[in-house]
């Protein structure tokens, strides 16, 4: 088995076993007893049947790995929005996306408040906006996933969020959940081993004996599965010795 995918609007985990690509849940509540074997490319999926790779460079060789703007050229002459994305505690963005998978998007990414500001004709101007005011506002077009992960637990700073948007004509604004209810900030690891708490973007967060973690999962692509738990050492929180 093989982890070749993940899904973060229906949360669930894409593994290829003989060509067949199944789902694993990740749905609150879920127990998973994995344990990471070695990796590589995840290969491709074509009609629904998983074609292997075994070049080293992983998640995805040269090879399978598609640009950003060769994946989007087909969108090209469909309506954007130009929206912002605030992730806790102060992480602001600006971003694009076609008009019709905006919320979408801003889910997938993991955002705690968004505000669609701008739509425009196509792909192309949208994106030349998009690096216009990311200068002029100081802000990134680019969030990674470990600076999420350190933001998980935390909330944003209102005041710093409405200064943002009174520089723009907001046309609709975002509130997400993602009923994580955590505590404090999760152990940042890379394991399949525990119950599910829940998925925020591409962020996975699971306990795992009296530790919660938080699992970016883009880092679980290529790996190989085994199945039972790991018996791994892993970093735990201060509950986690109590």
């Amino acid at each position: 088995m093989q982890i070749v995918g993940y899904r973060s609007d229906d949360p669930a985990l894409l593994v290829a076993e003989g060509g067949a690509v199944c789902r694993q849940s990740l749905a609150p509540g879920t127990g998973l007893a994995y344990t990471l074997g070695e990796r590589h490319c995840a290969g491709t999926i074509e009609s629904e049947r998983h074609v292997a790779c075994e070049r080293e460079r992983a998640p995805h060789c040269e090879i399978h790995t598609t640009p950003w703007a060769v994946a989007n050229n087909r969108d090209s002459d469909e309506e954007h929005a130009i929206y912002l994305a605030a992730f806790a505690p102060a992480v602001f963005k600006v971003g694009v996306t076609r008009l019709e998978r905006l919320e979408t998007r801003l889910h997938e990414q993991g955002a705690d408040r968004a505000a669609h500001v701008h739509t425009v004709p196509d792909g192309r101007i949208a994106r030349e906006r998009e690096t216009s005011i990311a200068r002029e506002h100081n802000i990134t077009e680019r969030v990674r996933a470990t600076t999420k992960i350190r933001g998980l637990g935390e909330t944003v700073d209102e005041r710093r969020w409405e200064t943002l948007l009174a520089g723009f004509d907001v046309r609709e604004e975002f509130t997400f959940e993602y009923g994580l209810a955590l505590n404090g900030r999760p152990v940042a690891e890379t394991l399949l081993s525990g119950v599910v708490r829940g998925v925020k973007g591409r962020v996975l967060v699971l306990d795992h004996r009296d530790t919660t973690y938080a699992v970016d999962m883009r880092d679980l692509v290529g790996y190989e599965l085994h199945e039972g738990a790991t018996d791994r050492e892993l970093q735990a929180s201060l509950a986690g010795f109590s």
